[in-house]
């Protein structure tokens, strides 16, 4: 195992349960000692996000880049890389992060830039998956954590989590049996992701 430390940055748009769920896994599992891996920053394009106070209270240093302040997509994606590549990250983990990402972006971070789909990928790229998997008479949904691809929900699979879609099911209730899969499924994936690496 490499000695130089790997840093993880997670970027954030909301409450960040699923950050929380890694970064509580980092902890719980020493990370620090197994991997030489470390959460080193969680960065939100709000500062209102509900997970900045999450990460705080775990003792993760916090950033906040307001995509608002730029005038373009472009702008704001090499201002985010400047930000994020001072942590010098050996991973970059989308956790609720509710931009579409420049191919500047994703190409930058190829082979470290991973996400988490709502849905068994490669169904239901994209929004409101919980329902169209419903309305679409699916007996399984789920999640999948995936690396970044340009295309959008496209990248190469790591790792799946599946659910059953109940006769009675709306999309929250569908919605809150995926998070508990997703809280358990992406720190695995991390875990594993880290594990690979030299």
């Amino acid at each position: 195992m490499s000695s130089k430390t790997k840093n993880i940055v997670i970027l954030i748009s909301g409450s960040g349960s699923n950050m929380a769920a890694i970064a509580r896994t980092a902890q719980q599992q020493n990370w620090q000692r197994r991997f030489g891996a470390r959460i080193a920053a969680v960065v939100s394009n709000r500062a209102d996000a509900g997970g900045l106070q999450l990460a705080q209270s775990m003792g993760v240093p916090t950033q906040v880049l307001s995509h608002q302040a730029f005038d373009s997509r472009e702008a704001f994606d090499a201002a985010l890389m400047k930000l994020i590549d001072g942590y010098q990250p050996a991973l970059v983990v989308l956790a609720g992060f509710m931009r579409i990402l420049t191919p500047d972006f994703v190409h930058h971070y190829a082979g470290r830039l991973i996400n988490i789909h709502p849905s068994l990928l490669p169904a239901f790229t994209g929004l409101n998956t919980h329902q169209r998997a419903i309305d679409a008479g699916c007996r399984e949904a789920g999640c999948t954590v995936h690396q970044v691809t340009a295309e959008l929900d496209h990248g190469p699979i790591l790792a799946q989590a599946s659910v059953p879609v109940l006769p009675d099911d709306t999309a929250d209730r569908l919605a809150a049996r995926v998070l508990v899969q997703e809280h358990l499924l992406y720190p695995q994936a991390v875990e594993a992701w880290l594990q690979s690496q030299p």
